[in-house]
């Protein structure tokens, strides 16, 4: 294995044994071809089948994997967070071992930001959707991703893509920041949007996965929309606490001149709870932008 290889791929692995080695397979095939120094980290999340095994017992096939061996499942973003920051590459490529994601385009997302020093991100942007309970996800992810959309300000394809490839330089300061589960990946897109990085969206395809689905729908979709609120409102809470409390103080102000209107000097009691909650939010929104503004990353 090179001794500072330029490209470090992340792949979390949870009872993947039945097509574990053919994904690394098609992974190392694709970068032993492109001519980028690259290692491969595969990271056996607590797997209660024979995946490590498989893992172990194919390692002297594959001199540029390393195998990372968790002693409990701690999900899917720990293992790309601890993965990406044990990374030796200047590129880290996250992907998944389910077959989903056409892995053998990786060295295309790794070309993208060698050659362009202005792109930050290149994200592997879904052209369907292969994923379980598919009529709730479609409409579900579509919502989600147009309240990110709403709250960043800006068009976001896949906000929730498995495969991205970004620079290890850029996303280390929010790294901390990543939730154990599926939502990590809406994270550090968020982060790199909230911080002006610019991502790349690259159009995949996508297949349906081999074995069972680790995702939960109503979970995993209530953690996703979270997340985002989450992270708006860690780097740009005005987006989402100025519109609520400009359209309270409107509201009272509007019903205060109805008040008077119908009785003159009397304003009602839900019309001052109105317009005071209204200030109160907006206060709120403006002492945390300050601390968001004074805070040093």
């Amino acid at each position: 294995m090179d001794a500072t290889p330029y490209v470090t791929i992340v792949l979390p692995c949870y009872n993947e044994q039945d097509h574990v080695i053919d994904e690394v397979e098609r992974i190392c095939r694709a970068m032993d071809g492109s001519g980028y120094t690259y290692e491969l980290v595969a990271v056996d999340d607590c797997s209660t089948d024979q995946t490590l095994a498989r893992l172990q017992e194919a390692a002297p096939r594959f001199p540029n994997m390393r195998i990372r061996a968790f002693h409990r499942n701690g999900g899917s973003g720990t293992v790309r967070r601890i993965g990406t920051q044990e990374a030796r590459g200047e590129i880290v490529v996250w992907t998944d071992a389910d077959m989903t994601y056409p892995n053998e385009r990786i060295p295309e997302l790794v070309r993208i930001l060698e050659k362009d020093a202005t792109v930050d991100q290149v994200v592997g942007a879904r052209t369907t959707e292969e994923g379980s309970h598919k009529f709730l996800r479609v409409p579900a992810k579509w919502f989600i991703r147009k309240v990110a959309e709403l709250l960043a300000g800006q068009k976001i394809p896949d906000l929730n893509s498995g495969l991205r490839a970004f620079r290890k330089s850029v996303a280390r300061p929010y790294l901390r920041l990543l939730p154990p589960g599926f939502s990590c990946v809406t994270t550090i897109t968020l982060s790199f949007l909230s911080n002006q990085h610019d991502i790349y969206y690259l159009p995949i395809e996508y297949s349906k996965r081999a074995g069972k689905s680790k995702f939960g729908f109503v979970s995993d979709a209530y953690r996703y929309i979270l997340q985002v609120l989450r992270m708006v409102m860690y780097f740009n809470p005005l987006k989402v606490l100025m519109p609520p409390a400009i359209w309270l103080v409107g509201i009272g102000i509007a019903k205060g001149v109805y008040d008077n209107v119908k009785t003159p000097f009397y304003l009602a009691n839900n019309t001052i709870i109105i317009f005071v909650t209204g200030l109160l939010i907006g206060s709120l929104a403006l002492l945390a932008d300050l601390i968001v503004r004074s805070r040093s990353e």
